[in-house]
């Protein structure tokens, strides 16, 4: 691993270790392999998969979620949020392939690498995340706060509810629109539904 891979590891570990919530993936342990050159981190294990590969199948099936699962997948993801933003802590790349499902029937956010605790005015600059889940702010450059995962999960919600829809998803209609008058220099919010 290289000195950059090695500090974004432990920066990872040190926010996995921090947080303890039933609706985010849990740290177990961390260490060295192979002459201290692999690092291992052990984390919770969520038996389901993970969200993207649910609405994947039910896109297969030309089925929607249910309304019900929905709302509890949404409740459960906010809950985990309250309680990073609590922490400072932002997550900065929540999107289905980030939430987990666990046996018990419950949904789990993860992948913490890129999450970072908010400065003291409350805002983060860096331009990070996956696109089709990036909020304005991002896409601009502008300073960003939590509200920026809160987007996340509305763009995340929608696709699960119309994912089999012949339209693109919510996210990847924002994603279209802002690369293109990214490139552009300037943005121009419209959407055809």
């Amino acid at each position: 691993m290289s000195k950059k891979e090695i500090a974004d590891a432990l920066n990872e570990i040190r926010f996995l270790a921090s947080i303890r919530h039933k609706n985010i993936v849990g740290f177990l342990e961390a260490f060295l392999e192979n002459n201290e050159t692999e690092l291992c981190i052990v984390m919770e294990f969520c038996g389901c998969g993970d969200l993207a590969q649910k609405v994947e199948r039910y896109k297969r099936r030309r089925q929607y979620i249910d309304e019900d699962v929905l709302w509890r997948y949404l409740i459960q993801c906010l809950k985990a949020l309250t309680h990073l933003h609590e922490k400072g802590i932002c997550h900065r790349d929540l999107k289905v392939a980030n939430t987990f499902l666990a046996e018990d029937g419950s949904v789990k956010i993860g992948d913490m690498n890129v999450s970072k605790r908010l400065s003291k005015k409350g805002q983060l600059q860096t331009q990070i995340g996956t696109p089709y889940y990036m909020s304005p702010e991002i896409w601009n450059n502008r300073p960003y706060d939590w509200s920026s995962d809160m987007w996340a999960l509305g763009c995340m919600i929608y696709e699960v509810r119309f994912a089999t829809s012949n339209k693109l998803t919510y996210s990847q209609k924002l994603t279209h629109t802002h690369t293109h008058t990214h490139i552009a220099g300037k943005l121009e919010a419209t959407f055809h539904w």
